[in-house]
């Protein structure tokens, strides 16, 4: 692995599998997924991190990380190698505006299963970003991840209403850019 040059998904299924192997169990959240669904039309700048078990001794992690090369600044893990982007573990539990029930997706690497959030989970993740963050560049995010795969805008709609009229309205201005590009193309 090159770390001076690897993207977002390269750098995730290294530090996955890695962690998997050791017994450590994570799911990718937040900006890095909308980089690797978006095909690199997105870029990131860091990894978001659930670890799944609750009581998983965080010496355990310090250990796994460090045996992988990283070190821990603040909050960050930074591998020297890997300028452009950082690794943080976030909090659980794994939840998109109230719905608590998100399941992620495994993919297979390197012998292990290791598990990012859908393509469908980050559009909404990153609409949520955008309605109670004001972040507006997360709705471009969220197209961008649209663009290039299947959304169910039948049922974003049916969460969207439980989430509140914000974010109706931001699943309306996606869908509204969505049109748009189809028109352009």
């Amino acid at each position: 692995m090159d770390f001076k040059t690897c993207t977002e998904r390269e750098l995730w299924e290294y530090v996955a599998v890695s962690l998997s192997k050791k017994g450590i169990k994570t799911v990718l959240v937040g900006g890095a997924v909308a980089a690797i669904y978006s095909e690199g039309a997105y870029r990131s700048g860091d990894l978001d991190m659930i670890i799944e078990s609750y009581n998983m001794a965080k010496s355990k992690v310090k250990d796994s990380m460090e045996a992988i090369g990283f070190t821990k600044s603040g909050r960050y893990w930074i591998h020297p190698e890997c300028t452009h982007l950082y690794v943080e573990f976030v909090n659980p539990p794994i939840a998109i505006g109230d719905d608590y029930s998100v399941k992620p997706v495994e993919w297979k690497k390197g012998g292990e299963l290791i598990k990012i959030l859908s393509a469908e989970d980050c559009v909404r993740d990153r609409l949520t970003s955008y309605v109670y963050f004001k972040a507006r560049e997360c709705l471009d995010q969220a197209y961008l991840v649209a663009k290039k795969n299947k959304i169910d805008l039948i049922k974003m709609n049916k969460w969207a209403k439980n989430e509140g009229t914000e974010m109706v309205n931001a699943i309306k201005e996606l869908k509204e850019k969505l049109e748009a590009n189809k028109r352009c193309s």
